[in-house]
């Protein structure tokens, strides 16, 4: 017998596979290819070299915005990502420059140990566990809202990062600079080592998602807490743990982003924050939980950084400091986005 459905289902059909959540980030998309294409030309926006700039700007937002997903899908917030990447980057640059490692100022890292190397490279990641698990913990316990807590525990990092760094800048090992600089060359596409890590991070999550106890339980905690419990889901567990991903893949997008620039100081992940939400939000993730994936969150990621690479190619004649109006543009053209997305969306549904 045939699983085809018959004419009279296939309205039905099509709304459950095409929902209108997963359509409206992918014209948003288009939309601003299109846009791009026009202003920029098409022989210097669709070319090779700017997929190659948004693999590369894009692969430590696609990180970030990992751990973001599975947060939001909870009907949660994690406001702490950026200074987590930025605290996590610091304890490696400190910890690379102290005595027990080669790396130190002065001396050459071909005669670092493996294990010393093991725990400058594990150690900001059991750092960003701990700062995970205590924003979920808190969050669970004291029954505040979690912008709260990781508002609280973005000041707590960072502090940290000032006081152990004491403002200086610290070099990073060269495992992570290969890994946020280098790739391989496919013809005329320069594909970063960063962008595989990233898509490799978005197929585990994917798969925890879509294919496992636990990811059912991030929806159903995000879609119905109280109905959850009472069907057995230890929510406050999966509160805690999605908040712990989140720390966890916000630190390996500050360790790739701090080898990308060789160093770790600061000023950096400023808008990383913002930027991660932005993309997690533009992929038609529900900030009020329950609906939401990571293919949507990797459309959400390219559209953003679409958005970013095709207004630094834009060059308005007899317009003089554009670039400081970049900003203002850029948000302007995410509020119609979003506005678009939840339009079509709702349109759909």
């Amino acid at each position: 017998m045939s699983n085809k459905p018959s004419e009279s289902g296939w309205n039905a059909w099509l709304r459950d596979r095409w929902h209108g959540g997963d359509l409206a980030p992918v014209v948003s998309l288009l939309a601003l290819l299109a846009i791009f294409t026009v202003l920029v030309g098409p022989r210097d926006f669709l070319n090779l070299g700017t997929a190659s700039l948004v693999l590369e700007q894009g692969a430590v937002l696609a990180i970030v915005s990992v751990g973001l997903t599975f947060v939001l899908l909870t009907a949660e917030i994690d406001l702490a990502v950026g200074k987590i990447a930025l605290l996590s980057a610091c304890v490696c640059g400190v910890l690379f420059e102290q005595s027990f490692a080669a790396g130190t100022k002065g001396h050459s890292e071909s005669g670092m140990s493996g294990l010393s190397l093991l725990a400058v490279l594990a150690i900001p990641f059991v750092t960003a566990l701990v700062a995970g698990w205590l924003s979920g913990a808190l969050t669970v316990t004291s029954r505040l809202p979690s912008f709260i807590i990781t508002l609280a525990m973005m000041f707590v990092c960072e502090g940290l990062a000032k006081y152990l760094t004491k403002s200086e800048k610290f070099n990073m090992p060269s495992v992570l600079k290969k890994l946020g600089n280098d790739g391989i060359w496919l013809g005329g596409l320069s594909i970063p080592y960063s962008a595989m890590m990233a898509v490799a991070v978005m197929l585990i999550g994917h798969v925890v998602l879509q294919h496992t106890r636990f990811g059912r339980y991030v929806y159903m905690t995000g879609g119905n807490r109280e109905a959850a419990r009472l069907a057995g889901v230890r929510t406050p567990r999966i509160v805690v743990a999605c908040l712990v991903i989140s720390g966890l893949t916000a630190a390996l997008g500050g360790l790739v982003n701090a080898g990308r620039l060789e160093s770790v100081s600061l000023d950096q992940n400023t808008e990383l924050l913002l930027e991660a939400v932005a993309c997690v939000v533009l992929g038609g993730t529900s900030l009020f939980g329950g609906e939401g994936s990571m293919p949507r969150t990797l459309i959400g990621v390219i559209t953003f950084t679409v958005l970013k690479v095709g207004l630094n190619s834009v060059k308005i004649e007899g317009l003089t400091h554009f670039d400081l109006l970049r900003p203002f543009v850029m948000g302007v053209v995410l509020l119609i986005a979003l506005f678009i997305n939840g339009r079509i969306a709702r349109g759909r549904d």
